[in-house]
């Protein structure tokens, strides 16, 4: 009988700005133009410099959507040199491959030329889909139409780029809202070939926000839809939680693949109130299972060679690193 395997990432979260066009009534994130919304690129190569040392192999890119078409924005990403924010996270891309970590990007709503340029300098990308529901917490955010992000997830399986996306479970969505988010995505899957994880994510209240107020979801209903994830997306599709979130460990049981990304160096900057559990507090949720660490471009999409040319050495010598005994601690 096969030992039940659970997967985990060691990653560098790298808030590259905080400034958004969407206004979301649950994010606290989100802050206006201001002295500090941008990330210094010495701050970034610091952190990836001392994330690599710690045994991390990712660098996790986020930043709010469009930020450019904030009033003032781009007068403060030109003190930095740049006109525009993705050449600056193209540039950190190239950065932490030459430190040793694989590029994942999550930018929020990217064309198909945007997405085609930054494949090539990344292992894998994402975007949440969040809800297919039209729900209030999205009255004030374009980028949040259910038609705009399913178009970019299709455009990424055209590219045939690794991607995670996920749901937000609490948001005014209803159960049959997430059936059908998950049956999109496993439509998409489908064509393409190219969801690599699906996040059953949970809301968390936060002070001050519109939604401070809101109940968070349960742990019996976000079990009920990891179970529904679990049945309605492809084998080949992980199942991801964010262990930082919820009681991780009375969830794994109910169709958990993977615990996501967690850092041994930067916070959870979405959900800074919510530290990230470090490896024993990882055994501990995983259970009888097998711990194992992955790196953001799942083991099928190396095997198929999903990548660009320029990550091949990376990935190679990443990937035997984690598979050498003690390398991938975890097990």
């Amino acid at each position: 009988m096969h030992r039940r395997v659970i997967t985990f990432s060691r990653n560098a979260f790298l808030p590259l700005t905080t400034v958004c066009r969407n206004r979301c009534g649950y994010c606290c994130f989100r802050t206006p133009v201001r002295e500090g919304c941008v990330m210094p690129p010495d701050d970034a190569l610091r952190t990836m410099e001392a994330s690599a040392r710690l045994g991390c192999t990712e660098a996790l890119f986020t930043f709010g959507e469009r930020p450019g078409a904030v009033a003032g924005f781009d007068a403060v990403l030109g003190r930095i040199g740049y006109a525009d924010i993705l050449d600056y996270v193209y540039d950190l891309s190239l950065a932490a491959i030459e430190r040793g970590l694989l590029p994942h990007t999550n930018a929020g709503i990217l064309s198909y030329d945007e997405l085609d340029r930054l494949r090539g300098v990344n292992a894998s990308m994402g975007l949440m889909l969040e809800t297919t529901a039209d729900i209030p917490a999205h009255r004030n955010s374009p980028g949040k139409d259910p038609a705009v992000r399913i178009d970019m997830i299709e455009n990424a399986g055209r590219l045939s780029i690794p991607f995670t996306t996920g749901i937000l479970v609490g948001i005014g969505e209803t159960m049959e809202d997430r059936e059908e988010s998950l049956s999109v995505i496993r439509d998409l899957h489908v064509r393409f070939g190219h969801i690599q994880e699906v996040i059953v994510q949970n809301f968390c209240p936060k002070p001050g926000t519109l939604m401070e107020g809101a109940p968070a979801p349960g742990t019996d209903e976000l079990c009920a839809t990891i179970a529904l994830a679990r049945e309605v997306l492809p084998a080949d599709v992980a199942v991801q939680i964010p262990p930082n979130l919820a009681d991780a460990s009375h969830l794994v049981g109910c169709g958990v693949d993977d615990l996501g990304g967690v850092s041994p160096l930067t916070i959870d900057y979405v959900n800074p109130e919510r530290p990230w559990p470090q490896l024993e507090e990882l055994r501990r949720v995983a259970g009888d299972a097998e711990l194992r660490e992955r790196l953001c471009i799942y083991p099928q999409y190396i095997e198929k060679g999903w990548y660009p040319p320029l990550l091949e050495p990376l990935i190679r010598r990443l990937a035997a690193r984690i598979a050498a005994p003690g390398g991938g601690e975890g097990a």
